[in-house]
Order: C-alpha cells, then sequence, then structure tokens
C-alpha cells in the first residue's frame, strides 16, 4: 500500500475556497447575498469573486501579499474572503472599533500592499493613513509600507465618496469573469491574518492556514447541525475570526447570507422577519440588545426559532434563561483567535430536554466539547502538564491541539514558543471538566480572584449577579483587601425601571442579594454602578480598566464584618499572585 503515490487525481490541498466554486454550480440560482434592496445568486458572488481576483492580480498583487480591508458586514467584506485567497493573497479583515492608531499599527505590522477601505469607515482610515504617512516621512518605515487604498461605496446607495483614485464596484467591473483562481500548491499556506483585540499590549498577527480554515468550517458545520439553504444573519463582524470561518460555510452549504451594516435591534428583528432567518451568530453582547428593544420593534412571534451560536464571553445561564423565550435557540461556543475562532461547542443531549427550564441554561451555558478539527482538548495543570480531574471543581488551564489552530504569531517567534507547550497551545483560561467530559470556563487566568488563598471564579459570582432582575452588565474583578489579599470587586449597569431611572438599587440591595445566593468568601466587598460597562473593539468587556478603578476603592464596611470567613479548600495556584496571598496566610 505505500507504493501508491498522491497525484492530481487522489489529493488536493484544502482550501476553503472551493466551496464558492462548488456552489456556483449547484446552487447557481440561489440566493447567495442580500443587503437591503441588493440581491446576488451564487452564479453571481462567484463571478463577482472571478473579476476582483482578476483585477487584484492586474494590480500586481502576488502570492502571499497581504490585502486588508476595513468594513462593516456588506457584501464587499463577504466577497473578499474569496476573491483575495483566489488571487493568492492573504485577506486581513480590521475591526472598525478600532481607533487609528491600532488601524495604522495594524496596517505597518502585516505590510498591507492593498487597503479597502468602506465609505462610513473613511475618516478613521485617513486618520490611520496620516499616522502612517508621518512614520514614513520620519523614517520609521519604508515607503512601501503605505499600501493602495480603495474605498468601497455603499452598493445599495452609492454616495460618491473617495479615498483614493480606485472603488470597489470599478475592480470588479473591469474583472475578468472567467478567471482561474491560483493554483494552491501547499494547504499550509496562509489564507488569512487576523490580529487579536490588544487591550493590554500591541495587537498579534494570527496567521491561519488554507487547511485549518477549511477543517474549522466543516467542523463548526457539523458541530452546529446546520442543514442545507440556511438563511445566515451577519450579526456576528466578518473581522471576527472571518465570521468564525461562517463566511465560507454558508457557501459550503447553499446558504443565503443577510448583510447588516448596523446590528441594531430593529435592523435584526426586521431582517429576522422579513428573510425567514434560520442562523445567526453573536457574542452575548447582542443578547442585551434583543433584550432591551421595544415591542413595536420586536415585531411578530418568532418562529420556528432562530438558531444562535454564542461565543467570545461565558454567558450567564440567567441570561440565556430570558433571551429563549423571545424566539431564539442557543448553543454555546467557545473559542479565540488563535483557534480560528469556537474549537469547543456545547453539543446539546437528547436526554436534557426532560430537566427544567434552569437546569437546560446551566448545561447551556458551558462551553462543552472539541469540534471535529480538534485532536484533542484537556484542562491541565500547566507546572506538572497533568491532567485535572473529571470532577467539575478542579481547575487548570485549558490546552488545546488540532489542526484548527494558528500557524502562529506573524512576526512574532517569541510569543509563539511561549504559546505552544509540549505540543499544546495555552489558551490562558481556567476551566474545569465536568464528569461527563464537557468542559466550563471558570475565568481568565490573570482574572480569578484569590482571596485567603482561595480561588473564585470571577465568572461564576457574574452568573449569580445576572440573575438579578435589574442587572444588565456585570463585571467582577479583584480589589486589594487589607487582610485577605484580594477581593470580589461589582460593577454592574442596571436596566432602567419603570420610570426610566436606574438610582433605585443600592450596593447594600446587591450585596444583600448575593449573600443570599453565594458563598460568603464569593461575596462582591464591593459594588460600583456604571452607566455602561467599558469594552473593547469586539465587545469584550475591559476588565484591566475596571481592574485599574478597583485599586483605588476603599472596602465597605459590611465586608470588614465578615472575619468569619472560612477557608477549607486548597487549590493549585495559576499565577504568581496566589503564592504571594498564601505568603500572607
Amino acid at each position: 500500500m505505500d507504493q501508491l503515490p498522491k497525484c492530481g487525481a487522489n489529493y488536493a490541498p484544502l482550501t476553503p475556497v472551493t466551496f464558492i466554486k462548488r456552489a456556483s454550480m449547484v446552487y447557481a440560482n440561489r440566493t447567495s447575498v442580500i443587503y437591503e434592496r441588493t440581491r446576488f445568486t451564487w452564479r453571481q458572488t462567484y463571478e463577482r469573486c472571478c473579476r476582483l481576483a482578476s483585477s487584484l492580480r492586474a494590480l500586481n498583487i502576488a502570492k502571499n501579499d497581504v490585502v486588508s480591508v476595513l468594513a462593516p458586514n456588506i457584501p464587499a467584506m463577504y466577497e473578499m474572503h474569496f476573491a483575495v485567497p483566489m488571487a493568492g493573497a492573504v485577506l486581513n479583515t480590521i475591526n472598525t472599533r478600532l481607533d487609528a492608531k491600532t488601524i495604522a499599527t495594524i496596517l505597518r505590522h502585516s505590510e498591507a500592499k492593498v487597503f479597502f477601505v468602506d465609505c462610513q469607515c473613511v475618516q478613521l482610515a485617513r486618520e490611520a493613513l496620516r499616522i502612517l504617512m508621518g512614520a514614513w516621512k520620519d523614517s520609521l518605515v519604508a515607503e512601501s509600507s503605505i499600501p493602495l487604498v480603495i474605498v468601497i461605496d455603499d452598493i445599495d446607495s452609492p454616495t460618491g465618496v473617495r479615498l483614493g483614485e480606485l472603488e470597489y464596484e470599478q475592480l470588479v467591473r473591469k474583472g475578468n469573469p472567467r478567471y482561474v483562481p491560483a493554483e494552491l500548491d501547499d494547504e499550509w499556506d496562509p489564507i488569512a491574518l487576523n490580529y487579536t483585540s490588544g487591550t493590554t499590549s500591541e495587537p498579534k498577527g494570527v496567521v491561519y492556514s488554507h487547511r485549518g480554515a477549511y477543517l474549522s468550517t466543516l467542523s463548526l458545520i457539523l458541530g452546529w447541525e446546520m442543514g442545507s439553504e440556511p438563511v445566515y444573519l451577519w450579526t456576528l463582524p466578518m473581522f471576527h475570526c472571518n465570521g468564525w470561518t461562517f463566511t465560507w460555510g454558508i457557501a459550503a452549504r447553499g446558504g443565503t447570507n443577510v448583510c447588516l451594516r448596523n446590528t441594531t435591534a430593529s435592523d435584526i428583528y426586521r431582517s429576522i422577519a422579513m428573510h425567514k432567518v434560520t442562523h445567526m451568530c453573536c457574542a452575548p453582547i447582542i443578547f442585551n440588545i434583543l433584550l432591551q428593544a421595544e415591542p413595536k420593534e420586536r415585531g411578530r412571534e418568532i418562529t420556528p426559532p432562530v438558531q444562535i451560536l454564542t461565543g467570545g464571553a461565558p454567558p450567564p445561564a440567567a441570561l440565556l434563561e430570558k433571551i429563549e423565550p423571545l424566539g431564539f435557540h442557543v448553543t454555546h461556543a467557545y473559542g479565540l483567535t488563535e483557534a480560528t475562532g469556537p474549537a469547543l461547542v456545547c453539543e446539546w443531549q437528547a436526554k436534557w430536554n426532560k430537566l427544567e427550564r434552569n437546569d437546560q441554561a446551566k448545561l447551556k451555558a458551558r462551553q462543552g466539547i472539541s469540534i471535529l478539527t480538534l485532536a484533542d482538548v484537556d484542562v491541565k495543570d500547566l507546572k506538572t502538564m497533568a491532567s485535572v480531574p473529571y470532577d467539575g471543581k478542579t481547575m487548570g488551564e485549558i490546552v488545546l491541539r488540532g489542526s484548527s489552530i494558528m500557524k502562529g504569531y506573524f512576526k512574532d517567534q517569541n510569543a509563539t514558543s511561549k504559546a505552544f507547550k509540549n505540543g499544546w497551545f495555552l489558551t490562558g483560561d481556567v476551566g474545569v471538566v465536568h464528569p461527563d467530559g464537557y468542559l466550563e470556563i471558570k475565568d481568565r487566568s490573570k482574572d480569578v480572584i484569590i482571596s485567603g488563598g482561595e480561588n473564585i471564579s470571577s465568572v461564576e459570582v457574574e452568573s449569580v449577579l445576572y440573575k438579578h432582575p435589574r442587572v444588565l452588565e456585570a463585571a467582577v474583578v479583584a480589589m486589594p483587601h487589607p487582610h485577605w489579599g484580594e477581593s470580589p470587586c461589582a460593577f454592574l449597569a442596571l436596566q432602567k425601571n419603570p420610570a426610566g431611572k436606574t438610582d433605585d438599587v443600592s450596593e447594600e440591595q446587591i450585596i444583600s442579594y448575593c449573600r443570599k445566593n453565594l458563598p460568603r468568601f464569593m461575596i462582591p466587598k464591593k459594588v460600583e454602578f456604571l452607566k455602561e460597562l467599558p469594552k473593547n473593539a469586539t465587545g469584550k468587556i475591559l476588565k484591566n480598566e475596571l481592574r485599574a478603578k478597583a485599586k483605588d476603592l476603599v472596602v465597605s464596611d459590611h465586608s470588614s464584618k465578615d472575619s468569619s470567613q472560612v477557608f477549607t479548600q486548597a487549590v493549585p495556584p495559576y499565577r504568581e499572585q496566589m503564592l504571594q496571598a498564601l505568603s500572607r496566610l
């Protein structure tokens, strides 16, 4: 059997680009893209991608050149997920919520040759380019670091905005519809370059391979049990891990992409009703948008339920209980940029249908089991690399390995080597494994609160706070404590009462509520109310900012009376701070 070689008939490099060619042939007349009044079929979308790829090659874009794009969820953003790799280049989707300085950093670091800019992002892009030009004039970067700029007019309502000499639709019109995509020789070649949020340091460039993108796409389609002809609403930004690979996945299923420029409650509910949406992905922050919608915005009852895949932050069970009665069926996933989006999916088991709604919500809030792309997932004590027991209590760091893991960090071998250890990718997330093998995140390793030697999961405290009927957003961080070293501090954003006020909920009321629902050592010692919690460009709460605020707070009087705390369980340390806390005992 070893004498049977690979040949063109029995081996082809894996790439998600093949999905759109297939879609153009077998789903030719199905609607591929809907954007307000604009409609395309799969045959048209494939032809547009061929034209764009042809024009990119005419602009001297060569293999492995980086093409950046700053745009919301519009047809052009979708098309570039195929057209750019069809030209042999690497797609770099930039978060539209970043500031100009960070965007300039990404353009410089990625060495982007072309920069596509949506008409609504022109001012932001202009400022980023001004910063980049300033660096060039100061001889900090080479002239070649300044990319060719191409604006994307709104295809549904052309505005005529210009930032450069070229415009997206011009390139599409001028391109060759019979263009033959560049041959992929090696499936390990890069297909995308995605930058991490960079909340505490400069963003790192995560490189995806064609193979990883292809296998991740298939794994998520299977893990979510997505059938053929889905109608997919783009509430998840395509710039976020390439839309968790569903940019390619919807083509694989012959589905319809409903593009949304803005993720407002009215636009979401209107699109669901108008286009009979079946699937959507989002971070839990979108749940709050849906929950706060006015009755007139929600319209008619949603039937059948829309399938939602959520991730980005662990959604509290209480939040899931609130969202599902509105007409949504939620599946929880866990992942990160370095894992090509979701790496775990909380696959539902039929026997759980018999449980009470609250118990079902608790199960859905877990992160679940690995997608098929992963060779393995585990929770380990990083000092010994020993696996933790499946008891749902013992915490360790979540580690992954498999084909969906990134190639590495672009131009950062040091960070790459730190991320990989003994054949595993270290996520930096602390979790447990339940007896049934399902994983559950307890915290980021840096967010674990260590009070008197006891590990306190901020996620667990937050899940209880979310059950309070008036809590809209909750974040718990460590604050200094004169006796215990650290103690929990809660930052809350409240829902308005019928009178439109939020000042009727006091710190003492929240503390009293927590006393009834949490062990004493987990009760927040301080509660701060904010109009809105600070978030990064992907919608994640900025706990580093809240920790800085907590350092300046004084422990409330009620907490000093809590001297009868009893710590009975010693758990392995996951950061140096715990060792310091233990030494103080």
